[in-house]
C-alpha cells in the first residue's frame, strides 16, 4: 500500500485521522463526497470509526447516510479504512449506507500534493496537518441512492487525509481539478488552542500548474495570504513578491450538507460541505515594480469541493 495511506494513530488517545474522497462526473455534474474517519477519545476508551457518504445531483437536494461502528476493529489486508460494509483502499471505495451503495475504482492521482509542509506530516509536530495523497485521480464504477443508480466514468477528484489531535476552531477547505493535471488544494483555518482561537485564519494552499507546485513552503507563504471565511460566499488572496492569487468561493446553500463533527475531546463542529462550488481562481506574475499581469484564470461552474467548518 502507498505509505501515505496507512493509519497512522497506533492506539493513541486524543487523536483523530481522516480519509476523505470527493469527485464529479463530467458528464451530469454529480458530486460524491465519501468521509471515513477514526476517532480515539481522548480520555480513553476503544476508537470509532466511523463516517458517512453524500451524493450531490444537479437536479435535486444532496442526499447523505452515515456508517461506522463503536469499537473499531483494524483495517485488512491493503485497506486503510474498514467497517462492516463499507471498505476502502488506496484502488478501491465500496460500501452500502442507508439507501445508497457505492463500488468506485481509484486510478492515477498524480504526484502527492502537500498543502501543510512535507515535515509538519512526517512529524506530526503541528495540532494536525492534511495531505492529499491523490490531488488528480480518476473515479470509475456505480452509486445507487434508492432506485436511483449513478454512473461514473472518468470522473475527477481526490483523495487527500488529515491527521491530528481534532478539528480546527473554524476552517474552509477547498479541491479544485483545473484540468490537464492542475489542481488547488486550500486550507484556511484556526486552530483550538486558547491562545490562537482568537487569530485570523492561517491559508495553507498548493498549486500545482505544469506539474510544478506553489509556494514552495506554504507555511512561510500563510501568513502574507488573507482569507474571509463566511457563507454562501468565501475567498482567499495574496501571495509572494513575484506571484500572487486571488480564489472566489461560492457554496450555494440548495447544494449544501450541514454535518457534525465530534473531537476527540467530545467538542463538536459543524460543517457545511458541497462537491458543487463555484470558484473563480486568478493568478497574476509581478512583471514590474507595482505592475501584476495575468497568468492563469480558471472558472469552475459547480465542479469545485469546498467545506466551511464552524463552531456550535
Amino acid at each position: 500500500m502507498n505509505s501515505l495511506y496507512p493509519p497512522r494513530m497506533t492506539g493513541r488517545p486524543g487523536r483523530l485521522e481522516v480519509w476523505y474522497a470527493t469527485l464529479t462526473d463530467p458528464r451530469t455534474g454529480t458530486g460524491v463526497w465519501i468521509h471515513h474517519e477514526v476517532v480515539a477519545p481522548k480520555h480513553g476508551g476503544p476508537a470509532r470509526a466511523h463516517g458517512w457518504i453524500s451524493v450531490f445531483p444537479p437536479d435535486g437536494p444532496p442526499v447523505t447516510e452515515r456508517f461506522g461502528v463503536p469499537d473499531s476493529p483494524p483495517p485488512q489486508d491493503e485497506a486503510y479504512f474498514e467497517v462492516p460494509g463499507v471498505r476502502a483502499t488506496p484502488r478501491l471505495l465500496e460500501g452500502t449506507a442507508g439507501a445508497i451503495t457505492w463500488r468506485l475504482t481509484v486510478t492515477g492521482g498524480g504526484e502527492p500534493l502537500y498543502t501543510f509542509p512535507r515535515w509538519s506530516w512526517q512529524r506530526e509536530l503541528l495540532p494536525a496537518a492534511q495531505i492529499v495523497p491523490a490531488p488528480d485521480a480518476v473515479f470509475d464504477g456505480e452509486l445507487v441512492v434508492g432506485e436511483r443508480r449513478f454512473t461514473f466514468s472518468d470522473a475527477v477528484g481526490g483523495v487527500a487525509r488529515i491527521a491530528g489531535h481534532g478539528n480546527a476552531q473554524r476552517w474552509a477547505w477547498l479541491h479544485a481539478g483545473l484540468g490537464g493535471g492542475d489542481v488547488l488544494e486550500v486550507v484556511a483555518a484556526v486552530a483550538r488552542r486558547p491562545t490562537m482561537r482568537w487569530l485570523p485564519p492561517l491559508p495553507m494552499l498548493q498549486l500545482r500548474i505544469g506539474g510544478t507546485d506553489w509556494p514552495r513552503d506554504p507555511l512561510l507563504t500563510a501568513p502574507l495570504l488573507r482569507a474571509r471565511i463566511g457563507l454562501p460566499d468565501w475567498s482567499v488572496a495574496g501571495g509572494t513578491a513575484r506571484r500572487r492569487v486571488r480564489i472566489d468561493v461560492t457554496q450555494d446553500p440548495a447544494d449544501c450538507v450541514s454535518l457534525s463533527y465530534t473531537d476527540p475531546d467530545g467538542a463538536t463542529a459543524t460543517c457545511t460541505n458541497t462537491e458543487r462550488a463555484t470558484v473563480d481562481v486568478v493568478v497574476e506574475r509581478r512583471t514590474g515594480l507595482h505592475r501584476f499581469e495575468v497568468e492563469h484564470r480558471w472558472h469552475l461552474d459547480r465542479t469545485g469541493h469546498a467545506e466551511v467548518g464552524t463552531r456550535p
